[in-house]
C-alpha cells in the first residue's frame, strides 16, 4: 500500500512542495512514480517522514538531519530495518513525553494564575513559572560572554512586567515573521527591505543587557557577524528563520543581510 505526494502532504501537514524539496536534497526520495509521474510512497517512508518532522521539532537543519537517518560510516543503521527504525523513534519519543510533561506543567501553572485572578486569591510567585525555562543557555551564554553578561541579561528579564515581557517576545515574533516572509520571496539581502529588516534586528540585539552589543565599548560589528554564522551553523538558531523548503536558506538569508548592514553601517 502506498499514498500519493498529495494524500502524504495532507496527513502531515506539510505541503508537496516540501516533500518534493526533500526528494531533491535526497532526504526522502519516493518509493515510487507513476506513469503520470506523481509520486507516491510507501509505510517505510512514512515512518521516515515521522522522523524527520521530529527531528525538525528538535532544532535540526536538513544537512543535520540526513547524518543521523542516514549515518557517512553507516553506523548504528539507524536507516534501514524495521526494528532500527523502532529503536530510533523511541529517541524521539521519550524526548517528546519530555516536552509533554513540561507542558502540562506550563498550563496547569498558568489555569492556576488564572483562576486565582479571577476569585481574588494571592498569586503564588513560586509556581507561576513552573515548565517556564528562561535560563536554557545559561552556561552557553556564560562561556561566551563570561557570568556577568548573564547574570545582567537574567536582571533585566525578570525585571519586567508580565505587559513588557509579552510585547518583547511579541517584537521578537514579527521580526522572526517578517524575516521568514521576506526569504521566501527571495528578496536580495542588499535590498531596502533587507536592509530595514537588519536594522531592526541590531536594533533588537543592542537592547538586551549583557550582549556584547548592549555594552557601550563592546564589538557591535563583531558580534553581529559572528551571530550571523551561527544562525547558519547552529540548527537551534536556525530553525527560527526556516523557510518552508527547510535547509538554511532563510538563516543565510540572515546571515548575508546582516553581514551587509554591518559593513556598512557599524
Amino acid at each position: 500500500m502506498d499514498w500519493s505526494i498529495q494524500e502524504i502532504a495532507r496527513m502531515a501537514g506539510t505541503t508537496s512542495r516540501t516533500l518534493r524539496h526533500y526528494d531533491d536534497i535526497g532526504l526522502l526520495p519516493p518509493t515510487r512514480i507513476a506513469g503520470n509521474g506523481y509520486r507516491h510512497y510507501d509505510q517505510a517512508a512514512l515512518v521516515r517522514l515521522q522522523r524527520i518532522l521530529l527531528l525538525r521539532e528538535l532544532g535540526l537543519g536538513l544537512p543535520q538531519i540526513a547524518e543521523v537517518l542516514d549515518p557517512p560510516d553507516g553506523s548504528l543503521g539507524l536507516s534501514t530495518g524495521r526494528t532500527s527504525e523502532a529503536t530510533a523513534l523511541e529517541t524521539h519519543l521519550a524526548w517528546l513525553r519530555q516536552e509533554q510533561e513540561r507542558m502540562q506543567r506550563q498550563i496547569a501553572s498558568v489555569e492556576s494564575t488564572i483562576t486565582a485572578l479571577r476569585e481574588g486569591e494571592e498569586l503564588m510567585a513560586e509556581s507561576m513559572f513552573d515548565g517556564f525555562d528562561h535560563t536554557q543557555y545559561k552556561d552557553e551564554v556564560e562561556s561566551r560572554w563570561g557570568k556577568k553578561a548573564y547574570a545582567d541579561s537574567d536582571r533585566w528579564w525578570r525585571g519586567m512586567s508580565a505587559d513588557e515581557r509579552t510585547a518583547w517576545q511579541q517584537r521578537v515574533a514579527d521580526l522572526g515573521a517578517d524575516w521568514i516572509a521576506a526569504a521566501e520571496r527571495s528578496v536580495d539581502p542588499a535590498s531596502d527591505e533587507a536592509q530595514a529588516l537588519a536594522r531592526r534586528h541590531v536594533d533588537w540585539l543592542t537592547g538586551i543587557p549583557g550582549t556584547p552589543a548592549h555594552r557601550p565599548d563592546g564589538d557591535v560589528k563583531g558580534y553581529v557577524l559572528g551571530l550571523g554564522e551561527m544562525y547558519v551553523a547552529d540548527p537551534r538558531f536556525g530553525a527560527n528563520y526556516a523557510t518552508s523548503e527547510g535547509g538554511t536558506a532563510g538563516a543565510e538569508f540572515v546571515r548575508d543581510a546582516l553581514r551587509i548592514y554591518a559593513e556598512g553601517n557599524l
